[in-house]
């Protein structure tokens, strides 16, 4: 669905990325992890059309997208929920829902989508003509996911949806991508939380310094001496 061959990316002099190579396919939910800074963020933002990239290919079911605007990505099927939610605090939830939907014109559709979501998301239904930004940091990420898949995208590329929330917070919103990946989501999961990660995930990628320093089946990665000691405290 997703293959990502030799990305390279720059900031300025810096090399962010160096050819790393990725791989995401119908069904699964594929896992990159690593420290701040190894370029995981980097990676979706250049997936998603947002930084650009200076070298290599990124291609979404079968067709090159890496010279596509944003919105045009979007269309195509990928949607991106980024690091620290980023609703809009002044819109109301049911708003915030709405502009998930700014790329469809089937209001009927949109409207039936936006229920389905709410029925996922039940605290969003008692919240939805509330303002965005009265919301728990909880909440709010639960309305990020489900405004993401108001495009009603193919894959679904989460950035951090663990960050800063309470532990049973985190054990419900992993519950709930584990449902939206069982209704034929793809996902691509962005997350510091390797443990959680690699074990919800199907196959996993390490990411060091801007480079794919491991890989393979997550249940595989989860038991390897490294990943352990760098990031499972072990």
């Amino acid at each position: 669905m997703l293959h990502v061959k030799n990305l390279s990316v720059y900031y300025g002099n810096i090399q962010v990325l160096k050819e790393i190579s990725i791989s995401v396919e119908p069904g699964e939910i594929a896992a990159l992890i690593g420290a701040n800074g190894a370029g995981k963020t980097t990676t979706l933002k250049s997936i998603s059309g947002l930084i650009r990239i200076s070298g290599g290919e990124i291609a979404f079911l079968g067709q090159p997208i890496t010279s596509l605007a944003p919105e045009a990505i979007v269309k195509r099927g990928v949607a991106h929920c980024p690091e620290g939610r980023r609703v809009f605090p002044q819109l109301t939830v049911r708003e915030n829902l709405e502009v998930g939907a700014y790329c469809r014109k089937d209001k009927p559709g949109i409207m039936k989508d936006m229920e389905e979501g709410m029925a996922v998301f039940p605290i969003l239904k008692e919240r939805e003509r509330q303002s965005a930004g009265t919301l728990s940091g909880g909440e709010q990420q639960m309305l990020a996911i489900a405004r993401a898949l108001m495009g009603r995208p193919r894959l679904l590329m989460l950035d951090e949806p663990s960050l800063g929330l309470a532990p049973l917070i985190v054990d419900e919103i992993f519950e709930i991508i584990r449902r939206i990946n069982g209704q034929g989501t793809t996902i691509l999961l962005v997350e510091q939380n390797a443990r959680m990660a690699l074990g919800l995930a199907h196959k996993g990628y390490v990411l060091e310094t801007g480079t794919v320093s491991l890989q393979g089946r997550a249940a595989e990665l989860i038991d390897n001496e490294h990943v352990i000691k760098a990031y499972l405290g072990g």
